[in-house]
C-alpha cells in the first residue's frame, strides 16, 4: 500500500469514525493504527486547526534550536508537531515557534511572572525557540511538561510560519488527569503554593480549540512523547507577526538529546 493510499484510507476511516472523547486525544485503537500507517504521529489529522488566541507572551528570540529548556527543571517532554495539508500531506521547511510557562508558571522574557506577578524573566529566553520541518513534516522540541498559572489549564503556545502572510497561531493542551498527578506529586511542579483553578473544561481558549488542540501523550522511559498533527490552511494568516526573516538553516531537526535526572517513580526519566 503507497503511502498516497494509506493516507486516502485514513481519510475515509477518519469520516466515519467516532471523533475524539474525554477532550484527551484519544482515538479508537483502529484510527490511531490507520494514522500512524498513513505516516502521521497523532489521529487528529487531516482536520484544518483552528486559530486561537496568540497570547500576551510571544516573543521571537530568534534562536534554531532543539532544546528550549536551558536547564528548567521539570519531566522532561519531547514536543513533535507535524505540519500537514488537509489531505494529510507533509509540509517541508514550515517554521515552527513554540514558547509555554516553566514548573512554576512563569514564562521567559517579561515581568510580573507567575500567578501572584512578582517575578520578572526579563531578558532571560527559556522554554523559546523555533525548528523547521523536515521532509515527513515533523518539527521537534526537547523541552518540559509545562505547569499552570492562575485562570488558565496547561498549555503550550505555537505558530506555523509557510510564508510571510500564512502563519496558524495555536494552542497545545493535555490530559487533565496526568497534569493533576505531577503537579500533586511530582518535582518542582507540587513545590510552588497555591491550587490550580483552571482545568481543560474550565477554560475558554481549550474549549475553543476543540478536541484537534490535545497532543497524544505516551510515556516512554526517559520522557513523555507529546505529539500533535497541525494541519495548515492555505488561508491562514497572521495575528501580529511574520516570518521573522528566518529561512531554514539546514538540515532537519536530530534526535532529543538524551537526559538523566532523579526524582519519582512512574515518572519518565526519574528513578525512586
Amino acid at each position: 500500500m503507497t503511502p498516497s493510499q494509506s493516507r486516502r484510507d485514513f481519510l475515509a476511516t477518519l469520516a466515519v469514525s467516532p471523533f475524539v472523547t474525554l477532550g484527551t486525544g484519544v482515538f479508537a485503537p483502529p484510527v490511531q493504527a490507520q494514522a500512524a500507517a498513513a505516516g502521521l504521529i497523532g489521529a487528529n489529522a487531516c482536520i484544518l486547526t483552528p486559530q486561537v488566541t496568540e497570547g500576551p507572551y510571544y516573543i521571537d528570540p530568534h534562536l534554531v534550536r532543539q532544546d528550549i529548556t536551558e536547564g528548567r527543571p521539570g519531566v522532561p517532554m519531547r514536543l513533535r508537531l507535524q505540519v500537514v495539508t488537509a489531505d494529510c500531506q507533509p509540509i517541508e521547511g514550515a517554521r515552527a515557534d513554540v514558547w509555554h510557562c516553566d514548573a512554576a508558571g512563569n514564562y521567559s522574557g517579561f515581568a510580573r511572572q507567575g500567578s501572584d506577578q512578582q517575578i520578572s524573566t526579563k531578558g532571560e529566553t527559556f522554554l523559546r525557540g523555533t525548528q523547521f520541518s523536515d521532509a515527513t513534516g515533523i518539527a521537534e522540541f526537547a523541552t518540559i511538561y509545562p505547569g499552570w498559572y492562575r485562570g488558565r489549564t496547561t498549555h503550550i503556545h505555537y505558530k506555523v510560519f509557510l510564508e510571510e502572510t500564512n502563519v496558524l497561531t495555536g494552542q497545545i493542551f493535555f490530559p487533565d488527569a496526568l497534569s493533576a498527578y505531577l503537579f500533586q506529586s511530582v518535582a518542582p511542579y507540587n513545590e510552588r503554593g497555591g491550587t490550580r483553578d483552571t482545568v481543560n473544561a474550565t477554560d475558554g481558549i481549550a474549549q475553543e480549540a476543540g478536541d484537534t488542540a490535545f497532543a497524544a501523550i505516551r510515556e516512554q522511559p526517559d520522557y513523555y512523547d507529546a505529539a500533535l498533527v497541525v494541519g495548515v490552511s492555505p488561508e491562514a494568516r497572521p495575528q501580529e507577526q511574520g516570518f521573522g526573516g528566518m529561512r531554514p538553516p539546514g538540515p532537519p531537526p536530530g534526535r532529543l538529546p538524551e537526559r538523566s535526572g532523579a526524582a519519582e517513580p512512574t515518572v519518565p526519566g526519574r528513578n525512586g
